[in-house]
């Protein structure tokens, strides 16, 4: 028979685990004050896999959308982000749950709207991971093809997703250590680039705020583009929150996470695409980014600079460090998503073997399913010989950005309608204001996203509006599924 109490209604002092038996505490329980401030960043950063954004998305949002105004688009995004975060975080501070975004929009319009949710997260960061795992795969097979060792995508993405499972299956603080050595060197390495150029003076035109950050740079050309690649660079900073059931003192780590996060990527990617654009100098960014995206290879447009500043040995270092990007991104991502299945069983929205955890405390049983689930999602890719970069990783990274978006502007929208019905004082601006202008906000980002999806994902009309049309599905079915599990229990409840 199931706790009729509304389980989204637990505060921290009160969450499921702390209720649990020792019995079932012991074999559903994650591992409490695991993982600190810093750790919970390095989750983040790896998701947002920074030298993968700078080298795939700078060259296109130059060459396609505002030029030399793409570092500024970084900071409008950035502002939407932080303006978001006020409410996400009032709300981390109310509700402690690994699947925050399930745990908030439930808390306020309850378990049916909640569950939809929860799918539209699984769907967006499953569709992301496996995107990741296209382009790792790509890149991972040139590396070695330049060795000499000629190996298919496909397969170096099978074999990585086993070490991932296993790696998933660990303690908490393992996968945390092996993010940081791998965000580490790829910051350091980007870093390095650019305080050279700044330290130089930049390039043949000199160092220019105005030709980057200025109202008129940021809105030229076409910024709807750029601010779709700032928003897809953004991608997974809320995980801050999936982790509250492991974070040491999660009333405060959460929200010290989540607006570092938010204020390290933008700054940081603001600041390399600015330099970039000073390499080259603003009347010829576009020209050189164009260049590099007519050869087919549109990582020289990062690469070269780091060639000509550094030596070759730059060059070879900075295409192995992409790989080892695009694998914390996918150990970022295979974790979070864990944590989402956990929760979901914790709740009963999910079979309750799902939430079992190992003798690390780690939910292992959701990292098998989550290892399956990527399995499903790149296998027709390898078995119908489709291109992994301008089919698996263009079309799901495009998805997973619409899907994102939405949830978003949902989690936004719960929090007024949370904090209305709990009628808290004096946080007009945290429960209000910033919610609504954040949905505002996001609606036209989002708008933005589907008027140029076509362009994002390098596909067909048709496949755009047939992944577009997954969302609304796949948040129905994530409604309809929790109708027939209430229905169930209810049933359940009658013959008891």
């Amino acid at each position: 028979m199931t706790d009729k109490k509304d389980p989204m209604s637990i505060s921290k002092s009160e969450s499921p685990t702390a209720e649990a038996s020792p019995r079932t505490e012991h074999s559903t329980a994650l591992r409490a004050g695991s993982v600190g401030v810093m750790g919970i960043l390095f989750f983040v950063l790896s998701a947002q896999a920074p030298l993968t954004g700078i080298v795939g998305a700078s060259p296109l949002a130059a060459a396609l959308g505002n030029g030399p105004g793409a570092p500024g688009a970084y900071l409008v995004v950035g502002i939407v982000i932080v303006i978001f975060a006020v409410g996400f975080v009032a709300m981390s501070r109310k509700i402690q749950a690994n699947g925050a975004f399930y745990a908030y929009v439930t808390a306020a319009f309850g378990r049916k709207i909640g569950a939809g949710a929860a799918w539209l997260a699984l769907l967006a960061y499953s569709t992301v991971q496996a995107a990741m795992y296209g382009l790792y795969g790509a890149a991972f097979s040139g590396v070695l093809g330049t060795a000499g060792i000629a190996v298919p995508w496909w397969l170096l993405a099978m074999i990585t997703m086993a070490g991932v499972q296993v790696l998933g299956s660990l303690n908490i603080e393992l996968g945390a250590r092996v993010l940081a050595v791998l965000v580490g060197l790829e910051v350091a390495i980007l870093l390095m680039f650019g305080f050279t150029v700044l330290l130089r003076g930049g390039g043949p035109e000199g160092l220019s705020l105005a030709a980057s950050f200025s109202p008129a740079a940021i809105g030229a050309g076409a910024p709807g583009v750029a601010i779709m690649f700032a928003v897809a660079s953004m991608f997974g900073f809320e995980s801050t929150a999936i982790y509250s059931a492991e974070a040491k003192d999660a009333h405060r780590t959460v929200a010290r996470a989540t607006y570092l996060s938010v204020g390290v990527i933008a700054v940081f990617f603001s600041f390399i695409s600015w330099m970039l654009v000073s390499y080259y100098g603003p009347s010829h960014v576009i020209d050189a980014a164009g260049a590099a995206l007519e050869s087919g290879d549109s990582t020289s447009f990062v690469l070269t600079p780091m060639v000509e500043l550094f030596g070759p040995w730059a060059g070879t270092v900075t295409g192995m460090l992409l790989v080892t990007s695009l694998l914390a991104g996918i150990i970022a991502f295979h974790n979070g998503i864990n944590r989402y299945l956990h929760s979901l069983a914790l709740r009963g929205s999910m079979p309750r073997g799902v939430a079992r955890t190992n003798r690390h405390k780690a939910p292992a049983v959701a990292a098998r399913i989550q290892t399956v689930v990527a399995f499903l999602l790149v296998a027709p890719f390898a078995v119908l010989s489709l291109d992994p970069v301008l089919t698996l990783f263009s079309w799901f990274s495009g998805l997973a950005v619409a899907a994102l978006l939405v949830l978003y502007m949902l989690c936004s929208l719960a929090v007024v309608a949370y904090f209305r019905r709990e009628r808290v004082p004096g946080q007009l601006w945290q429960t209000v204001v910033a919610p609504v202008l954040a949905t505002v906000l996001l609606g036209w980002v989002l708008s933005l996203v589907i008027s140029n999806f076509t362009a994002l994902i390098g596909g067909s009309a048709e496949t755009a509006v047939g992944l577009l049309l997954t969302v609304p599905i796949v948040f129905a079915a994530g409604v309809l599924v929790e109708v027939a599990v209430e229905r169930r229990a209810a049933r359940a409840e009658v013959s008891a």
